[in-house]
């Protein structure tokens, strides 16, 4: 099981002084990207793992530029590009009733508000306006769900259980 949550992807560098563009891939870039937060930059490959400490964040062109403490020019950061940048699970944000993150949804049983089992979510697909859960069915074949409130009637990530109403055309 992996014990890291992504939160963005180092992809370039900005400008001389040792700053990077990161692709940000979480919804707490303010607290993640703070600084003296810590964070791991992973090689995707190699697993290779360096320990950060933010100096500073700042948005720009869809993008954060970040400066990491003790990287002064570009020579130094260089080669991290397409290095992942994570925190561990341990250091997951608390979150309100109703929310959940997307490695808890992952494995749960999908059912409908019938009782019937449909399958298990096996990815999330996150496409435009609404998450999509692609659900595997036993069978084999999938199943599309929108994650909408008229469709998706209760998460119960302890137990594991999603419970749905398939509204008309859905499947």
């Amino acid at each position: 099981m992996d014990q890291w949550l992504s939160v963005g992807k180092l992809v370039n560098t900005h400008g001389i002084r040792g700053e990077v563009k990161i692709f940000s891939q979480t919804d707490f870039p303010e607290e993640r990207f703070a600084p003296r937060k810590k964070l791991t930059l992973i090689n995707p490959e190699t697993k290779q793992q360096l320990e950060l400490e933010v100096q500073s964040a700042r948005f720009h062109k869809n993008m954060y530029i970040v400066k990491f403490k003790g990287f002064e020019d570009i020579n130094q950061v260089e080669k991290y590009k397409g290095w992942e940048l994570k925190v561990s699970k341990d250091d997951l944000v608390e979150l309100e009733d109703g929310e959940y993150y997307q490695h808890q949804i992952i494995g749960c049983t999908v059912v409908t508000d019938e009782g019937a089992i449909l399958g298990t979510i096996t990815e999330i697909l996150v496409p435009g306006a609404n998450d999509v859960w692609v659900i595997q069915q036993p069978k084999g074949k999938q199943i599309l769900i929108p994650v909408i409130d008229e469709v998706v009637l209760h998460v119960d990530v302890k137990d594991k259980v999603v419970k749905v109403h398939l509204m008309e055309g859905l499947i």
